[in-house]
């Protein structure tokens, strides 16, 4: 039985504009997931800790189709990484390249750990302590609580503030019995359901998905800010 990780890295489209390494393509650019962050991509950052951790089998890295070669050259083979065995071409949106990694799956998986490939700040140690967890819990997903007081707003006027001690943000990973995850998104898919989350997709069926208190420096790299942010955080840790 075996504990794979599935790393999402299909984004096409949103670029961090201002940031132009050396790539491919004429336009000079690159998806987020492939730019530099200090001294190599953001998907190698976040490859190596996938790598790194005893209780990961295998990797199935899911990429945009122009950038399977790309990313086998510039990221698995340049970096040495044993463990990822596939990569394959992502969809249109997050769940459908999620969907294409479980299929990838090989037929003895156990447990899938699910992981945003432009969350690079991930500890070994988290994605050890979630493994464990989804061996008793089936589901288990990475949060951290909310710090800022939130209200839901309705055409620019506060209908009512939540109470932020029960709320919490979801990061990745996400890890799941590999059966459970793959009955969620088959009933995901015939009811063209899209959740913003797999533990959404868990949730609809009626399962309990156990949260598992995370880190603040995992952080989702989307904006330049955020790549900046990343850099002084390694910083930090290269100096701990």
């Amino acid at each position: 039985m075996k504990t794979i990780t599935i790393i999402a890295a299909g984004g096409q489209g949103k670029r961090i504009e201002g940031v132009h390494p050396e790539g491919i393509h004429s336009e000079g650019k690159l998806p987020k997931q492939f730019l530099m962050l200090k001294d190599k991509p953001i998907l190698a950052h976040t490859v190596g800790k996938f790598e790194r951790c005893e209780l990961i089998d295998e990797i199935i890295l899911v990429v945009p189709e122009d950038y399977l070669e790309y990313c086998s050259k510039a990221i698995v083979d340049k970096y040495g990484f044993k463990k990822v065995r596939k990569l394959v071409c992502g969809g249109k949106e997050r769940q459908d390249s999620v969907y294409s990694g479980l299929k990838a799956c090989p037929n003895d998986t156990s447990i899938v750990v699910i992981h945003d490939g432009v969350r690079p700040l991930i500890s070994p140690d988290k994605i050890s302590e979630s493994v464990k967890i989804c061996e008793k819990k089936r589901a288990v997903v990475l949060a951290v609580p909310v710090k800022d007081t939130v209200k839901r707003v309705e055409q620019n006027h506060i209908v009512i503030t939540l109470d932020r001690n029960k709320l919490w943000l979801t990061q990745t990973p996400q890890t799941f019995e590999y059966k459970l995850i793959w009955d969620a998104y088959q009933k995901a898919k015939e009811d063209n359901f899209v959740g913003t989350d797999d533990s959404a997709l868990v949730e609809r069926l009626g399962y309990e998905v156990t949260i598992l208190e995370g880190d603040y420096k995992n952080i989702k790299i989307t904006t330049a800010e955020d790549l900046m942010i990343a850099e002084k955080i390694l910083e930090c840790q290269a100096l701990a």
